[in-house]
């Protein structure tokens, strides 16, 4: 870790995902867009449930797709993009996402995943055309969006151990994979660690203090702190079916921590 130190101001979109404004989640919410605010930042918020973000995608999402055409959502997307046809909110939080430096999801971790409606809100706004395709830049590293940072913020019922190597849930590293890397790197964007509030549902507020002073820290080292080092698709450890070299790996390394290069 880094030190914080002064930062440019930048610009930040904090995507909140829970259904109760009195919840440790709108809490965290609320910190965070106070703390970068008060460092300088211009902050944007996306608070998914005020919103009654539509979770699943459909043909609503393509007003202008004929009624009789297949919907064969990979070119569909793609061409709706490029005309500038989408429903007015994807593309309005597309043009969040673009407009910012970094991203910022807060959501509680519900059945070992984050919640549906902010997979909703991944599923509808990182469309072909506009996150991934063939004419943009190669995923895993060069993609469309990358010098983008993201910072996951989750909270948890379960305890810290068991979210470890060892424990029973599995590691929160693992858990948080498809989106650290299967979403952010694979469209460009640069994955922090992610900061994590444990045995959310019988937190003291000692504890909530404790966990907004660390929260502040991991806030202020958003634009310093090293992310994630991920192997780049395209700096020479896969092969043409991409699929990791032999050989690459560090001793002792297996599952998903092979694309991960050694730190040091």
């Amino acid at each position: 870790m880094t030190e914080a130190v002064p930062q440019q101001p930048k610009k930040i979109l904090v995507v909140s995902a829970h259904p109760e404004p009195r919840s440790l989640t709108a809490a965290l919410t609320a910190f965070a867009v106070g703390h970068l605010r008060e460092a300088g930042h211009e902050v944007r918020v996306s608070d998914l449930h005020a919103m009654k973000w539509k979770a699943v995608v459909d043909a609503d999402d393509f007003p202008d797709h004929p009624a009789d055409r297949r919907l064969d959502l990979l070119p569909v997307s793609a061409e709706a993009t490029r005309a500038g046809r989408l429903s007015p909110d994807i593309a309005a939080e597309q043009e969040k996402v673009r407009w910012s430096d970094a991203v910022v999801l807060q959501f509680p971790l519900w059945w070992f995943s984050v919640p549906a409606i902010l997979k909703g809100w991944m599923d509808r706004v990182f469309v072909r055309g506009f996150a991934h395709g063939p004419e943009l830049p190669p995923p895993y590293g060069e993609g469309v969006l990358a010098g983008r940072r993201a910072l996951m913020s989750v909270t948890a019922g379960a305890r810290e151990p068991s979210l470890s190597d060892r424990g029973v849930h599995g590691r929160l590293a693992d858990l948080l994979h498809p989106f650290q890397h299967g979403l952010f790197w694979f469209t460009g964007i640069a994955p922090l660690e992610p900061f994590a509030v444990y045995d959310a549902n019988i937190l003291s507020e000692e504890r909530f203090e404790a966990a907004k002073r660390e929260y502040g820290r991991r806030l202020d080292r958003l634009f310093t702190d090293e992310p994630i080092p991920f192997r780049s698709l395209t700096g020479g450890d896969y092969d043409r079916d991409m699929r990791l070299l032999p050989g690459v790996e560090a001793p002792g390394t297996s599952g998903l921590d092979l694309h991960v290069r050694p730190r040091g």
